[in-house]
């Protein structure tokens, strides 16, 4: 993408999804610069990343298809497996041996996955995805987040944003 990328992270360790975002936004932002000769002149991440945790069912296919499928949603590639920064490209490519420096999924990728991704998206899944996206909310079946964000407390994730309507 020109301006974003999206990662599908499954960290082992409480901490660890901010070190590794810690180390490859810090690691980019030192070879943009040295790249453009642009050191000191401020920095390329406006923001924090955003994050969200993800059931391990068909909402983990979601959003990896999501992912693998942005080049398409943003008319850069006809195909998603066009897109040669994606896993996709490699899983195209190379198949599993494409995969070296990625870890396995927590569930089987579905046979058919190119053309999984390929195919469009269901408008109230985006919709949902893009809302846990926005807000931090969990992303699964409607008991589990309600679980997982009280677990990690997520609680305001589910309300609604702004002032509570007046009664």
């Amino acid at each position: 993408m020109p301006n974003h990328w999206h990662l599908l992270l499954w960290p082992r360790a409480d901490g660890e999804l901010s070190e590794v975002m810690r180390w490859i936004t810090v690691t980019h932002t030192q070879r943009w610069h040295a790249h453009r000769r642009s050191s000191g002149t401020g920095p390329v991440y406006q923001g924090r990343f955003e994050s969200f945790p993800v059931q391990t069912d068909k909402h983990f296919i979601t959003v990896a298809r999501y992912v693998e499928r942005n080049a398409v949603r943003a008319k850069l590639v006809e195909r998603a497996e066009e897109w040669r920064w994606s896993s996709l490209f490699q899983f195209k490519q190379n198949g599993a041996a494409g995969f070296d420096f990625l870890t396995y999924w927590p569930m089987e990728r579905p046979q058919n996955w190119i053309e999984v991704v390929n195919a469009p998206h269901n408008a109230s899944q985006l919709d949902d995805l893009r809302t846990s996206a926005q807000r931090g909310r969990p992303f699964g079946s409607a008991d589990w987040i309600t679980v997982m964000a009280k677990q990690l407390g997520l609680d305001s994730t589910m309300q609604a944003r702004g002032r509570p309507k007046r009664t």
